[in-house]
């Protein structure tokens, strides 16, 4: 009990003053119970559940099969669970067969997985509470182009990409956005990906002059890309996206590689007196596990503000910032995250860190 207590009381220190705490709530994890996602469901549990005893909250664990012959069957148990609010939401499907009565009911429903911008947009429109605690399909490609153009704008630009339909979709997104504000890059091209080499666009990389590199694609093409053009000696600052956080196989990567990815919520500052707590527990604050604590902490928090304001707590929500273990969180008019999480990592002896800030950049 004295993990929580002590991690409740950071948290609630961290914010405004309030006159009190309000009780806690019945909060319904969607999260697959059985089957190849059973172990991330878990953890959305584990995370939910680790403070919400010290609030008087309770955590109604509603299985999620993500299998839309069930949507019937879910919508009736997460009406049936009295819950005032939803977490978890592993799949898209889930989602979209329970909004509708969620809307109705008034319960609000955060995700921490669903980044489909098609649903976001069909819940503005129809007016479902749907909060989102992940970032927007969008948000990683406007996270590439900033960074771009705060660090590179001057630097000879190559932009490559794998043929896959994220990889070119990321590619051709950050393309229009520097377009738009008449930047062209000095090299641009489709690889075949899965090579044991890539010689080849190495080479034609140096012969184009183009120095810093944006990558759509995979980890393993990346650690390729960069032994290649180190053994060739063409100088490259080779940078990807999320792909590349993901096994460090069969070529390991070579430090220096920057990555455009979400930090690693249990390094974070925010996190420290949790992360004790979770570890002393041992419970390996992993996955989702950071991400629905922060979820549940950021729910009490709107009903204490909902209190304050006489109002629900779906409206609090709307709200903020309010402090998590992922830090202060705020959403914006669309029920997104008003702060773009994503960051610029490195590589550097076999983990992504925080990379460091240059001159003038962002």
């Amino acid at each position: 009990m004295f993990r929580t207590i002590f991690a409740s009381l950071v948290i609630a220190g961290s914010v405004q003053a309030a006159p009190a705490l309000a009780a806690g709530l019945k909060i319904a994890v969607v999260a697959p119970a059985d089957g190849p996602f059973a172990l991330l469901g878990q953890q959305m549990l584990d995370g939910a559940r680790f403070q919400a005893d010290d609030r008087g909250s309770e955590i109604i664990a509603i299985p999620e099969t993500c299998e839309p012959k069930d949507a019937e069957s879910l919508t009736k148990a997460l009406l049936a669970s009295g819950a005032e609010a939803a977490i978890g939401f592993l799949c898209t499907e889930s989602l979209e067969a329970t909004l509708p009565a969620l809307a109705e009911a008034g319960i609000p429903a955060l995700t921490l997985s669903v980044r489909s911008d098609i649903l976001m947009e069909d819940a503005a429109k129809k007016k479902w509470p749907l909060f989102r605690l992940v970032p927007s399909a969008k948000a990683e490609a406007a996270k590439v182009t900033e960074i771009i153009l705060s660090r590179w704008k001057n630097e000879p630009l190559g932009l490559i990409e794998d043929g896959t339909i994220h990889g070119r979709e990321l590619v051709e997104t950050v393309r229009g956005a520097l377009a738009e504000i008449g930047l062209t890059p000095t090299f641009s091209d489709t690889y075949r990906p899965a090579q044991e080499q890539q010689v080849s666009l190495v080479r034609r990389l140096a012969k184009s002059g183009a120095t810093h590199v944006f990558t759509g694609g995979d980890r393993a093409d990346a650690a390729i890309i960069a032994r290649d053009a180190a053994s060739e000696q063409v100088p490259l600052t080779l940078m990807g996206g999320e792909a590349l956080e993901a096994a460090n196989l069969p070529v390991p990567l070579a430090n220096g590689v920057l990555a455009v990815s979400l930090p690693d919520y249990a390094a974070l500052p925010d996190a420290k007196v949790t992360v004790d707590a979770m570890t002393a527990a041992k419970l390996l604050p992993e996955g989702y596990v950071l991400p629905a604590f922060a979820a549940v902490t950021l729910l009490e928090q709107a009903k204490d503000q909902a209190g304050r304001d006489g109002g629900p707590v779906m409206d609090a929500l709307a709200k903020g910032p309010y402090q998590t273990v992922l830090g202060p969180i705020r959403f914006n008019a669309g029920h997104e995250l008003a702060e773009n999480p994503y960051r610029l990592l490195e590589w550097q002896n076999n983990r992504f860190i925080a990379a460091p800030a240059v001159s003038g950049s962002q």
